[in-house]
């Protein structure tokens, strides 16, 4: 196993890429964002040269076995100090590919995905300034649509936090339809991104912290900001909601005890989303005692680490179906 950058592994597998994907598509790492092949390498110069090798490895391996029926995408990711960027080289190997193959190319929904990485000094175990080292595979084997995992979105006007980017990730990741009109719960609301993002889907919003709203949600009839703690709301005889959200900065298993306390304010058909701050130490004991504690009234339908995550993972929680009497 080498490490090709901080959070970057090269590792040689006992089975088939193909097997791990499909393990892991059933049951998905909590920590590893982002998996690819590597079925092709070329030594690299480190130089503008670089260019001409990796398009006729393209050529040559890549594009006989692209399908030209299905949209690709070219993700490259490039480690260490090399004279290009990934967007020079995505951009010139697709259209090597296309020209060869004739499969479109489709950044945003690509089915199939060609993941080159390039990577310099001794991470790269050649004789050779740098390595390119490419592979091929279907984008749901890959963990991620986005290169690395890192999904990304661009700055709305009007964004209130930076927060607001997880509560988009967790949505689109773990494929959340909000309902039409629902009615959301966010614990910790202030300053009021997440509450911000769960209107902007047609939210009715109860917004619980004791702080201060952005004031520009002050004018929206449709925010009901509660100055009280989460724990003062929960004695304060809550409604029932469609969804509840919960990003507080507090101590994991504290966390998870106040969901599974505002678990009979969840509608049976209704979710929740919550993350779960780790600390440095002890990081899988504490998360795996959170998770204990919130399956006692939950499904955890879905626990990752994030892009936009940091010492934390997001959990998609749904309710727990009652036990049914014995006759």
């Amino acid at each position: 196993m080498e490490t090709l950058a901080p959070g970057v592994l090269l590792m040689q597998l006992t089975g088939s890429f193909a097997s791990l994907a499909a393990r892991w598509r059933t049951t998905p790492p909590i920590f590893v964002r982002h998996i690819c092949p590597v079925y092709w390498s070329t030594p690299l110069a480190a130089s503008a040269e670089d260019l001409p090798a990796l398009s006729e490895l393209a050529s040559n391996e890549v594009a006989p076995q692209l399908d030209s029926d299905e949209p690709f995408s070219v993700q490259t990711r490039v480690f260490g100090d090399l004279p290009y960027k990934p967007y020079d080289l995505n951009t010139s190997l697709a259209a090597v590919l296309t020209a060869k193959s004739g499969a479109p190319v489709d950044v945003r929904a690509p089915v199939q995905v060609v993941s080159v990485v390039c990577a310099a000094g001794s991470g790269a175990q050649v004789d050779a300034p740098a390595v390119g080292m490419v592979g091929l595979s279907s984008a749901s084997d890959n963990l991620s649509d986005w290169a690395g995992g890192m999904r990304r979105f661009a700055r709305e006007e009007g964004q209130i936090s930076r927060s607001e980017f997880k509560l988009l990730e967790a949505l689109e990741h773990f494929a959340i339809d909000l309902p039409a009109h629902g009615v959301a719960l966010d614990l910790g609301a202030a300053p009021g991104g997440w509450t911000r993002i769960l209107r902007q889907r047609g939210q009715y919003v109860t917004a619980v912290d004791p702080g201060d709203l952005d004031p520009r949600l002050a004018n929206d009839r449709y925010i009901r900001h509660k100055r009280m703690t989460a724990e003062a709301y929960l004695a304060d005889d809550p409604d029932t909601f469609d969804l509840i959200v919960n990003d507080m900065r507090m101590d994991a298993r504290d966390s998870a005890r106040l969901m599974v306390a505002y678990a009979r304010h969840l509608y049976p058909h209704g979710s929740a989303l919550m993350t779960l701050k780790l600390p440095a130490h002890n990081t899988r004991r504490v998360l795996d005692h959170a998770l204990k504690l919130l399956s006692q009234v939950y499904q955890v339908t879905g626990v990752r680490q994030l892009f936009h995550n940091r010492s934390e993972v997001t959990v998609y929680l749904r309710p727990r179906a009652p036990d049914r009497p014995r006759s």
